[in-house]
């Protein structure tokens, strides 16, 4: 069925959904065609435009919804009628709200995006890729609209392996370079991680997928769902297996234990890859899989249960790491895998719509986070290394910064406050909404969570305001840190607030993240949304005592941070953080990342690595030296045996009578 006879079907704008996914391929080919020629200017006007347009598709998907609230589907063509599969797209309420936040936060993230860029490809002295980092772009939320969209877990799995992809090719954009700009494989050697990590993943969700089809005969989500009761009673290892398979998938694309160490490397990437792909968009779709899937996980209490617990495990976990972080976007990385713990965990509980709602919330203050740390940068970089348009002259770097200097340490900065105000403002707002303080909208999101998870699972429930707790105190700590005391290094004295193109989307962003709490509180709009997906769910309401108890342990966490590093700041970049004082080992080994990568790479990388060695010396003296051994065989054979053929007829009768002698001799001796 094409969309010209479907047209008919639906009403409203239900048939314009297929250009959510068509708008920004269609900017992503004129970029590739054209962008070199069309200018920096040319190349966003484009990129930015087609996402866009693919926000006011969902805008208009949402206005249809309210007049059709039980949504629809739309058949755009058939694809495989042996496994029943159709490009059809899944239009209701839950679909509808991640393409809003995708659209929404995605256009924000390419119109700063537009200005970062500038900057990014002067520093790097490849102006050439401006177009191709859009074209990237547009092809991620072309990609990540498929995946919200499909009707079916074979089409989700194609928008899934589409925004890994997108994610490998980000985070390896400046392939030839590290994170500090110096000629490395690092960033590269990060692409190759965070590609290989989900690789793993997928493979469980794929494994996933072809047991149910085994089970359901059909990978559609309706069919699924309505046959999932009865194989829960006749078959329930299977639904058990289907969705811990899930789990899998869900800790590769999410970054939960143990597949969350491809994400904090991903900060190789552009800072608006960071925001975009890695904050507020991507790494979610593992809490999307879960949701969409809410039918299924139902019926399975124990995969229920591990969902919750490896997410509060994950939030708690990566807390503590972000802790004792000093690159300004490494800090913001763990906080990501912490807060998607959160997510991953009340989804594990059975709070869909809590889940959702702080989905939506992260979305807006941790991209404003992470777009607002990227500011800093470029401030720091514009310092250190001015480019001819600030006055500074091409490859110069200030003598006054000291040797090592890196614009994304933290220690390298301070008073930042006073140079760059309008991003200190929105980096503020977005790190107290973070922290949990009211009546900002983390604050009512995240409190959701934890009171599901206080009547739901006890465990869950401590792990989570233990994770709370850290995470007040690791955002006030990089405050206090970035822009507060005295600047601690030229970069930080010199600094100078980023073009209109940025600080216009840090104010948008700030102002979502303040009034993002209005979406579920006081009236529960966003649970009544959502129950036509989830069916209908109790609003949880505000919990007085643990909305109390929360915004309390924000305060006190709030307050520990600026008894560290607010009221006697640091003084000069190699000054000893005063927490490593206090717990001296603890703290070197959250400075370390508790050694997790040092675990893979003694428990599997080095014996991979050693057996591939192995597999390779066996490949070059075994194998390649036996077919050797046969070529120079022959060879040998067939020098011997030339030997005979001399051309003289003399010697060939010679050999003819030789050989009836032999014959003959035989013969007569038998």
């Amino acid at each position: 069925m094409f969309l010209s006879e479907v047209t008919t079907q639906a009403g409203g704008f239900f048939h314009w959904v297929p250009w959510a996914v068509f708008f920004p391929l269609i900017g992503m080919l004129i970029n590739m065609a054209f962008g070199r020629r069309m200018g920096e200017k040319g190349v966003a006007l484009v990129a930015v435009t087609a996402s866009a347009l693919s926000f006011v598709v969902a805008v208009l998907l949402w206005l249809s919804l309210q007049a059709q609230p039980e949504g629809t589907v739309i058949t755009l063509a058939s694809w495989m009628s042996v496994v029943d599969v159709s490009w059809a797209f899944r239009v209701d309420t839950l679909s509808v709200t991640m393409m809003l936040v995708v659209g929404g936060v995605g256009t924000l993230i390419h119109l700063y995006a537009a200005g970062y860029m500038h900057y990014d490809v002067r520093y790097k002295g490849d102006p050439g890729r401006y177009s191709r980092f859009f074209v990237f772009l547009n092809l991620f939320i072309a990609s990540m609209m498929i995946l919200v969209t499909g009707d079916s877990y074979l089409m989700l799995f194609v928008g899934w392996e589409g925004v890994g992809l997108c994610s490998y090719l980000l985070i390896g954009f400046w392939f030839e370079y590290d994170t500090h700009g110096n000629p490395s494989i690092a960033n590269a050697m990060a692409g190759k991680k965070a590609f290989i990590a989900n690789r793993i993943g997928d493979f469980g969700f794929l494994m996933a997928m072809l047991y149910m089809f085994t089970v359901f005969g059909t990978l559609n989500f309706e069919k699924v769902f309505a046959e999932a009761p009865h194989v829960a009673q006749t078959n329930p290892n299977a639904l058990l297996a289907i969705t811990l398979l899930m789990l899998l998938g869900v800790t590769g694309k999410s970054a939960q234990i143990p597949l969350y160490v491809w994400l904090p490397d991903a900060m190789a990437g552009p800072t608006p890859v960071s925001a975009l792909i890695h904050a507020a968009t991507m790494v979610t779709a593992g809490v999307y899989l879960i949701a969409r899937s809410h039918v299924i996980y139902s019926l399975v209490p124990t995969a229920q249960h591990t969902v919750a617990l490896v997410g509060a495990l994950t939030a708690l976990f990566a807390a503590t790491i972000a802790v004792a972080q000093y690159d300004i976007k490494k800090v913001l990385a763990y906080s990501t895998i912490s807060q998607l713990g959160f997510m991953v965990a009340a989804v594990g509980v059975g709070a869909y719509v809590a889940a959702m709602f702080h989905l939506i919330t992260h979305a807006f203050f941790k991209a404003l986070l992470f777009l607002a740390a990227g500011s800093v940068i470029i401030a720091m970089e514009r310092a250190h290394h001015p480019l001819p348009e600030d006055g500074g002259e091409e490859g110069h770097h200030h003598d006054e910064d000291p040797e090592g200097f890196d614009p994304q340490d933290m220690r390298y900065m301070g008073g930042l406050r006073k140079v760059i105000p309008v991003t200190f403002w929105t980096y503020l707002i977005a790190g107290l909404t973070l922290a949990g303080i009211p009546p900002l909208a983390a604050f009512f999101s995240k409190d959701e969570i934890i009171a599901e998870a206080k009547s739901a699972n006890p465990l869950v429930y401590w792990l989570l305001v233990a994770a709370a707790f850290l995470t007040a105190f690791y955002i006030g700590r990089q405050i206090f840190m970035v822009f507060f005391g005295k600047p601690r290094s030229h970069a930080a004295e010199h600094a100078k607030e980023s073009p209109w193109t940025m600080t216009s989307v840090l104010v948008t962003l700030a102002a979502l993240s303040v009034a993002g709490g209005l979406l579920n509180w006081p009236e529960p709009h966003l649970a009544h949304w959502l129950g036509h997906t989830f069916g209908e769910v109790e609003a949880a309401g505000l919990n007085p005592v643990v909305a109390g108890m929360s915004a309390t342990i924000a305060v006190l966490s709030l307050l520990l941070a600026w008894w560290l590093y607010g009221k006697q700041p640091l003084q000069e970049a190699t000054q000893p953080d005063p927490l490593k004082r206090l717990l001296g080992p603890v703290f070197r080994g959250m400075e370390a990342k508790w050694w997790v990568d040092e675990l893979y790479w003694a428990v599997v990388l080095n014996p991979y690595i050693a057996l591939s060695r192995l597999a390779a010396a066996f490949d070059v003296w075994v194998i390649d030296e036996t077919v050797n051994d046969v070529a120079w065989l022959t060879d040998a054979v067939g020098r011997l045996t030339s030997r005979l053929q001399t051309g003289f007829v003399r010697n060939y009768a010679l050999s003819m009578f030789v050989g009836v002698i032999l014959i003959f001799t035989y013969l007569l001796w038998r």
